[in-house]
């Protein structure tokens, strides 16, 4: 009965690895460009997914690679420190996270707040979508968030008609692709829409930019004694720390949403943190892009009806022979198709839907999403996230921190003033008001038993009230 069994598992995992591979193929490339880095650097990224992150035990179905949640912020790293660089941050960042995994506190990234990282999407889709649109008609994008915004004003006069074509083309094929399910099963549409603006540009000689290859060998850089020295600089260390806290938080926020869409294994959090921390050692040393579990992947690799590790393994097999037997075959593709594939991303990144939600039933939410993301387009990706972790914070802090004072007069026994609920600095001004509206005239009871929590600031505020009304002659009794 085992043999039978494992030849379904097999087949079904071969033919899930195959469409996984079809999907992570154009994205690899595309991930890479709009990094700025050479387009091999990202197929690299997707090999040590499949045959390092994918044969370690944590998630089993979730597929990692390069992502275009990190696009942005490695552009600014490369655009910083150089691509020679990249390899020192990717292995320290890769370090960090084998740390985080062995002090198991990957379940902890489970509690970051949902607007935050909804905000941190929507700031990547934006910034992805403002420099892709310059690619998509073969012009330069400007540097910064702000810039790329900024600079869109002047880019109908910049663009190139043809260009510009191909990449509409292939937003309309991966719009309306998916509508087709027999096809869509079979062929996933981010290769038909690459593929087919690739088939047109060559046939036609179309005069547009095309993906430039110079092989693995030549884009793979070891990182070198002198490189390691960088890592004492505080801007560098910043950089290593959001890689590592994005790409892991990433990567286990898609590990919760793959769970819910397969009844096999639940993923182990810290096994996987340290799985993708070893991934990303592996990318550091070879000098590719950081990788993260991709949540595109992951869903067509559960779709395609993948049963066990071996499909992401697999996917990764394709990827290296792709890169060693085919290089060439990059060079034939338009940069404007890629463009294409990512403005289609960086739409699927701004939570639209969700947002509608939240604006429903909680507008603080929508607050701390929208500062996320716009901190994260004026500014950079780790500014946006510290930003909206902070007003995450503050806002649960006003959430709970709800005092009540109820008064009863009770006539000649005085009136007796009740303190409800939690008592901070935040609600410090309303207590103040509801204390001093207490007649001065009258003996008062105090009663805190209902006050679960006060803050220093209350506590003081409480006596000084007291002390003062004794100080009148009014006299306050009370107890806890």
């Amino acid at each position: 009965m085992r043999r039978p069994v494992f030849q379904a598992d097999f087949r079904a995992d071969l033919f899930a690895s195959l469409v996984v591979f079809l999907v992570a193929l154009p994205l690899c490339v595309g991930v890479a460009l709009a990094s700025g880095v050479p387009a091999e650097l990202g197929l690299v990224t997707g090999m040590v997914g499949g045959l390092v992150a994918g044969l370690l035990p944590g998630s089993s179905l979730q597929v990692s690679g390069p992502a275009a949640g990190l696009t942005v912020l490695v552009y600014e790293a490369v655009r910083e420190y150089g691509v020679k660089t990249l390899g020192v941050l990717v292995l320290a960042a890769g370090l960090v996270q084998i740390g985080l995994g062995l002090l198991r506190l990957g379940r902890w990234f489970r509690a970051v707040s949902v607007a935050v990282v909804h905000g941190m999407l929507a700031g990547i889709g934006l910034v992805l979508i403002a420099g892709q649109v310059y690619a998509l008609g073969d012009a330069v994008a400007p540097a910064g968030g702000l810039g790329k915004i900024a600079g869109l004003v002047s880019l109908p006069g910049r663009v190139g008609p043809v260009a510009l074509s191909v990449g509409a083309a292939t937003i309309a094929v991966l719009l309306l692709w998916p509508r087709w399910r027999p096809g869509a099963r079979l062929v996933p549409a981010p290769l038909v829409a690459v593929a087919g603006a690739t088939a047109v540009t060559w046939l036609c000689d179309l005069d547009v930019r095309r993906v430039e290859v110079r092989g693995v060998l030549g884009a793979v850089r070891l990182p070198e004694v002198a490189d390691l020295g960088r890592l004492t600089e505080v801007g560098v260390l910043g950089t290593v720390a959001a890689f590592a806290l994005i790409a892991s938080a990433e990567s286990l926020f898609s590990a919760a949403a793959v769970d819910r869409l397969h009844r096999g294994p639940r993923t182990e959090y810290d096994k996987e943190l340290i799985a993708q921390g070893a991934g990303n050692a592996v990318c550091g040393v070879l000098g590719a892009l950081p990788m993260t579990a991709v949540i595109v992947r992951s869903a067509a690799n559960v779709q395609a009806g993948a049963r066990t590790k071996a499909s992401r393994v697999l996917h990764g097999v394709w990827l290296l022979l792709f890169t060693v037997l085919l290089p060439a075959a990059l060079g034939v593709v338009p940069v404007a198709a890629l463009a294409g594939l990512l403005v289609h991303a960086g739409c699927r990144l701004v939570p639209v839907r969700e947002l509608r939600g939240l604006w429903r039933g909680h507008r603080g939410e929508v607050v701390v999403l929208s500062v996320t993301a716009i901190v994260i387009v004026v500014g950079n990706l780790f500014e946006g996230v510290l930003v909206g972790l902070v007003l995450a914070v503050a806002k649960t802090a006003w959430d709970v921190s709800h005092v009540h004072v109820e008064s009863e007069d009770r006539g000649e026994a005085g009136i007796v003033v009740r303190v409800l609920g939690h008592a901070t600095f935040l609600r410090l001004p309303k207590l103040l008001d509801a204390l001093e509206a207490v007649p001065r005239d009258r003996n008062v009871r105090l009663e805190l038993g209902g006050l679960r929590y006060a803050d220093r600031a209350c506590a003081a505020a409480l006596e000084g009230w007291a002390a003062e009304r004794t100080a009148l002659g009014s006299g306050v009794g009370g107890h806890q």
